[in-house]
C-alpha cells in the first residue's frame, strides 16, 4: 500500500508542523505554499520568541515545489529566511538523514491495511522523538554543512553522524 507523505517542520525543540498530503494531492507549488501558510502560523503560535524577533529560519531541499517561482515570490513577500541548500546535496535536509531515517527503521518489514494504520504508526514514531533526538540532529546538520563547506560544494564519500 503507498502511503501519502508528511509534511514535518522543526527545531531543535521539536516538531511545531506536521500533517498528511491529501490522498491524490499532487505536492507542486500551490500546494506548498497553503503548508507555508500554516507554518508560518505553527511558528507564530508555538514560537511566539523566533516568530517576534524574526529569528526562524527555512530549511529545504531543492524539489521543484520548494524552488518554484510562486514559492519563491511567497517566501520574499513573508520575509521568510531561507537557509541556502547546494543543488546536490541531499545529505544536507534534515528530513532525509533524521526524519526519514527514524521512520523507516520503526516501519521497516511491517505490514498495513490501511492508510489510517501507516498515518497513526508514522504519529506514534514521531511523538516518541524527544527534545534531545533534534538537538543531535542539528549537531549532525551542522558537521554535514561544515563538511560541504569545506569540500567547495564538491560530492564526499561517508557519513559524520547518524
Amino acid at each position: 500500500m503507498r502511503s501519502n507523505i508528511k509534511s514535518c517542520f522543526f527545531d531543535q525543540k521539536g516538531i511545531f508542523h506536521k500533517e498528511f498530503v491529501p490522498p491524490c494531492q499532487t505536492v507542486n507549488a500551490i500546494f506548498y505554499v497553503e503548508v507555508l501558510k500554516c507554518l508560518r502560523e505553527n511558528v507564530r503560535r508555538k514560537r511566539p520568541d523566533q516568530w517576534r524577533n524574526n529569528t526562524w529560519l527555512l530549511h529545504r531541499d531543492n524539489a521543484p515545489a520548494h524552488a518554484a517561482l510562486l514559492t519563491s515570490r511567497f517566501l520574499t513577500d513573508n520575509n521568510m529566511t531561507v537557509v541556502p541548500q547546494p543543488p546536490y546535496s541531499l545529505d544536507l535536509a534534515h528530513s532525509d538523514f533524521f526524519l526519514f531515517r527514524k521512520l523507516k527503521m520503526k516501519l521497516k518489514w511491517r505490514r498495513f491495511q490501511t492508510l489510517e494504520e501507516i498515518q497513526a504508526e508514522s504519529q506514534a514514531v514521531l511523538n516518541a522523538l524527544r527534545e534531545n533526538d533534534f538537538q543531535e540532529c542539528f549537531k549532525n546538520w551542522q558537521r554535514r554543512c561544515d563538511r560541504c563547506q569545506s569540500s567547495e560544494g564538491d560530492y564526499f564519500e561517508g557519513d559524520v553522524g547518524p
